[in-house]
């Protein structure tokens, strides 16, 4: 993989080796790439896109059809992770010649992960900090973001080198 190593002549050999870099490094090399940046407003575009629909459905889900807010926030993750999965795969990290069913099983786990850390908060929110359940699913959400991205960027559609 490309952004997993760096070229560097190896005395005696005839062809360069790889050297594993040091993540601190790895990240210190993706922030100085502007594609990176362009990449990560595409991630929060998709994201927004896929907020505006988990939460309306979360929404739907607990005020129109009167679920628990709980399997709410399941089903609204489903509809989001699907629609958040086709975007990014196509659009935010331009994978559509990888194995669709690669990508989908680690934007899942991914997406999974981050939802479990996003159920967490939420029920925190709701049920210790009294904090109304459509603005605890949004703040949530939000805040699972960072992981989403991260993991998705380097596992789900990550360049092979």
């Amino acid at each position: 993989m490309a952004e997993d190593a760096t070229v560097v002549e190896v005395p005696g050999h005839k062809t360069a080796a790889p050297v594993q870099l040091r993540p601190h490094v790895r990240v210190m090399h993706g922030l100085r790439k502007p594609a990176n940046w362009l990449q990560l407003v595409r991630f929060a575009l998709v994201g927004g896109v896929g907020f505006v629909v988990n939460v309306g459905v979360y929404a739907v889900c607990v005020h129109g059809l009167s679920i628990d807010y709980r399997l709410a926030a399941v089903v609204a993750w489903m509809v989001a992770v699907t629609n958040n999965f086709i975007l990014n795969r196509h659009w935010t990290f331009a994978a559509g010649d990888g194995n669709v069913r690669f990508q989908a099983i680690r934007f899942f786990v991914v997406s999974l992960l981050a939802f479990a850390a996003s159920f967490l908060f939420l029920s925190v929110l709701v049920e210790l900090g009294g904090v109304a359940k459509v603005p605890a699913q949004a703040l949530a959400v939000a805040a699972s973001t960072p992981l989403n991205f991260l993991g998705n960027k380097l596992w789900s559609f990550r360049e092979r080198g």
